[in-house]
């Protein structure tokens, strides 16, 4: 069932937190410090779901707890460690358009922006938070999917990371393991990871629920994923046009010859 002040709840926990991040964005100057922080909103999320829930703990609550720390903290340590690199090109660009206001406006048009699309992406946690049903069919394909997406980020993740490591990394394109069958595995794997919480939701019943993936999904693709990343990718990289024709955008599949 569907309770939307436990919703609010977690909307409220998600702008307190960013709130708090972006005052030390502007000390920092830094917009980019968001980016650690956005799985640890959906942490924040759950227990506050959890705990202001009159649900009693079930084993459906014992797993979504720890399949979402296992990503959550995965995913937040890896972006840990950009923090002391220089700004995201991203953030930079928003920077320069927006002059002087930029600190004050970060505030809504990155900070609370981000909190309102986590509180619906977190759309499956509120629906696994409030259902004391048994576990079924559709969770063990829910787990399936997450640990397919999990897998896919943090070997996609790992091998990228190596290869900007190498000295003759400049400029040139990923186009092994992973980065041979899609050109955004991590991509491709966050999308299996909340398609994958969609499902435990599913299986309580809560079709609404699926709005989160979809949300997550629509992000992914046409705004802040693969879209955005690939705007100006062939003048940083000229070797990336020839990488285009050959790898599939999103979805796993064999190169092209």
């Amino acid at each position: 069932m569907f309770d939307f002040s436990v919703w609010l709840y977690g909307l409220a926990a998600s702008v307190a937190l960013l709130t708090l991040v972006w005052v030390v964005s502007v000390k920092k100057r830094d917009a980019s410090i968001i980016d650690p922080f956005w799985p640890l909103v959906f942490t924040l999320s759950w227990f506050v779901y959890r705990m202001t829930s009159d649900v009693p703990h079930g084993t459906r609550h014992s797993l979504v707890t720890v399949l979402l720390l296992a990503w959550s903290l995965r995913l937040a340590l890896h972006l840990f460690k950009r923090w002391n690199e220089p700004e995201d090109r991203r953030y930079t660009a928003m920077r320069e358009r927006q002059g002087t206001h930029f600190a004050r406006k970060s505030l809504f048009t990155i900070y609370w922006v981000q909190a309102l699309l986590a509180w619906v992406v977190s759309l499956p946690l509120l629906a696994n938070a409030l259902a004391s049903s048994n576990l079924g069919a559709l969770d063990a394909a829910g787990v399936a999917f997450f640990v397919v997406g999990f897998l896919f980020e943090a070997i996609g993740d790992a091998q990228l990371t190596r290869f900007k490591a190498r000295s003759d990394s400049q400029g040139r394109v990923l186009d092994t393991g992973l980065w041979r069958y899609t050109r955004h595995p991590n991509y491709f794997g966050e999308f299996c990871v909340w398609w994958g919480f969609g499902l435990l939701a599913l299986e309580t019943g809560a079709w609404w629920a699926l709005g989160g993936p979809l949300l997550m999904t629509i992000l992914l693709l046409e705004v802040s994923g693969v879209a955005l990343l690939e705007q100006d990718i062939e003048e940083r990289r000229p070797e990336y046009a020839q990488y285009v024709r050959r790898t599939s955008a999103f979805f796993p599949w064999p190169p092209r010859a």
